[in-house]
């Protein structure tokens, strides 16, 4: 058996210890050091690490927040000997380089500089993972508002035009046209309170404007409201923090930037939360271990993308916004642009400040309360297709947005849930009558949009539906037809007839049923009359006065 060394004697530069030959066999490991033989400092960002006569300094640490690697620079010396390297020691070939390096510069056996690369491993580790929890756990704190400011905020939110008072305050503060843009984004954002948020993407050209309809808005958020970021990596979202995002808004300037992020982002929006299960090591035990990490919501997606066709999974579950590219547009901008360098515009500029500090303030006032909507019942909304589905959340969740940004507005009444009272708010018209105006901008159509011939044709059938309910004393949805049927009524030829119904069909102005009998079909028409003077509507809504009559009764 092999005779136990001992500890090698503090060793000069000028009188190298004698190492170990290759063909002798390593000698037996001495008994592990008492943890009073290993200090640890840290200070300006290094660690410090003192075990025995050697000594050990690591930079770069903080730059490693992910779990995956662990890549540094360590500085290796022993009285006058020094060594300097940087390797990512989570890859035993970095690792195994350095020790050999490190033995052969500080006349150290390499086992030792194993053993204290073992040692500087596992701290490093601990160190690490206390900087991934406390980046994680970082919130910006708070802000408390002065009486005063609270006061003002929310006399602000009790303005009797209250969204119009909103749409002014984005032109002083330059942002030029896109009202309902506009107001679709500012109740996003305030819909981050709700249980299930709105989801934006803003689609447009290259220059267009859609980063300037972003950033508007999110200056009217206060800091604590939002996280904003440039891109995203495939697993970034899971490690964000547990509770980091919840009730937040998550900005990204381009959707190619979440391409990596974009199955963790659906699921994400989709079901409130993210799981993910991931190898770690014990600080303890220096085993590995699988660790979870969780990510809670609810969270509000703010996206932007050039792309003519985004990623289509991700793109039905947001409300997709179109920048206004017109020429008119255009020449407001240049407009707006001219009068930035004017007297009139210096003082909106010096203005801008006050006007989003008074929105931060709005939005630290407004309280996550849940809305109940009286007449929810009496709300109609198409259900042809599996997509309305989710369509129809969209619309209902406009709806709440609307009540909660003007909750100081609305009637606040009170429930007992397991013993507790808990406040809630009510809907009210006016926020039925805001959800259906800006749903139909941005998720509706218009007729202007048809060729000229098959918008022709799309009249006509109303007209001849309106005729068929009233005599057969049945309402419209219940009206059935076939083409020989519109022929013999229309006098169309068979032809013109097929080629302009399979674009209405297309467009989904009109539904296509198989009745069985060979190709024969059977159709049934969605359009009731809207958009007669070429304004953007969607099918399927509840009429207000019927609403109206419902509430009275």
């Amino acid at each position: 058996m092999p005779r136990r060394k001992k500890s090698a004697p503090t060793v000069r530069a000028h009188q190298p210890a004698t190492t170990t030959s290759p063909s002798q066999p390593p000698s037996p490991s001495p008994s592990k050091p008492s943890a009073a033989e290993v200090e640890c400092e840290v200070r300006d960002q290094e660690v410090h690490i003192h075990i025995d006569t050697r000594h050990y300094r690591v930079r770069g640490l903080e730059k490693n927040l992910s779990t995956h690697q662990l890549r540094v620079n360590i500085l290796a010396h022993r009285d006058d000997l020094v060594h300097m390297d940087t390797l990512d020691l989570c890859k035993a070939k970095s690792r195994a380089s350095f020790i050999q390096a490190t033995a052969a510069e500080l006349f150290v056996e390499e086992a030792t500089v194993k053993r204290d690369l073992g040692r500087l491993l596992l701290k490093l580790e601990d160190l690490q993972r206390e900087q991934i929890e406390a980046a994680l756990r970082t919130e910006t704190a708070p802000v408390e508002l002065t009486l005063k400011e609270r006061q003002a905020a929310i006399q602000y939110l009790r303005s009797p035009q209250l969204t119009q008072r909103i749409l002014d305050d984005y032109a002083r503060c330059g942002l030029v046209g896109e009202e309902t843009n506009k107001l679709v984004c500012y109740l996003a954002c305030v819909s981050r309170l709700l249980p299930k948020p709105l989801a934006l993407l803003i689609q447009s050209g290259s220059a267009a404007g859609k980063t300037s309809l972003m950033d508007a808005t999110l200056h009217f958020m206060p800091v604590e409201a939002f996280t904003r970021y440039s891109a995203m990596t495939g697993q970034s979202l899971y490690y964000m923090g547990q509770r980091s995002l919840r009730h937040k808004i998550l900005a990204v300037a381009e959707e190619e930037g979440i391409a990596q992020a974009s199955y963790a982002l659906k699921l994400l929006q989709s079901d409130g939360r993210l799981t993910i299960a991931a190898a770690g090591r014990n600080g303890n035990t220096g085993r590995q271990q699988t660790e979870q990490y969780s990510v809670e919501g609810p969270v509000m997606m703010f996206l932007t993308t050039t792309a003519e066709q985004p990623d289509a999974e991700l793109q039905n579950r947001c409300v997709t916004l179109h920048v206004n590219e017109s020429p008119e547009q255009t020449a407001a901008i240049q407009s707006h642009q001219r009068t930035a360098f004017t007297l009139d515009g210096q003082t909106q500029a010096d203005a801008r400040d006050a006007i989003r500090k008074q929105h931060h303030d709005i939005h630290r006032v407004l309280e996550p309360l849940p809305v109940v909507i009286p007449y929810a019942g009496q709300l109609q909304f198409r259900h042809d297709q599996t997509r309305m589905r989710r369509d129809h959340d969209k619309y209902m969740t406009l709806i709440a947005a609307s009540a909660v940004l003007h909750q100081y507005q609305r009637p606040r009444k009170s429930r007992q849930v397991a013993g507790q009272t808990v406040e809630y708010i009510e809907a009210t018209l006016e926020d039925v009558a805001l959800a259906n105006r800006l749903a139909s901008e941005v998720m509706g159509q218009s007729l202007t949009e048809l060729l000229p011939q098959t918008r022709h044709l799309l009249l006509r059938i109303d007209q001849c539906v309106g005729q068929w309910a009233e005599r057969q004393a049945k309402p419209r949805s219940m009206i059935r037809f076939t083409q020989r049927q519109l022929r013999e009524e229309l006098g169309w030829g068979d032809f013109q007839l097929r080629r302009h119904l399979a674009r209405l069909v297309e467009l989904e102005y009109i539904l296509a049923y198989r009745t069985g009998a060979r190709n024969q079909r059977e159709y049934q028409l969605l359009y009731d009359g809207e958009g007669r003077q070429g304004e953007r509507f969607l099918l399927g809504l509840a009429e207000l006065e019927q609403l109206a009559e419902t509430q009275v009764a």
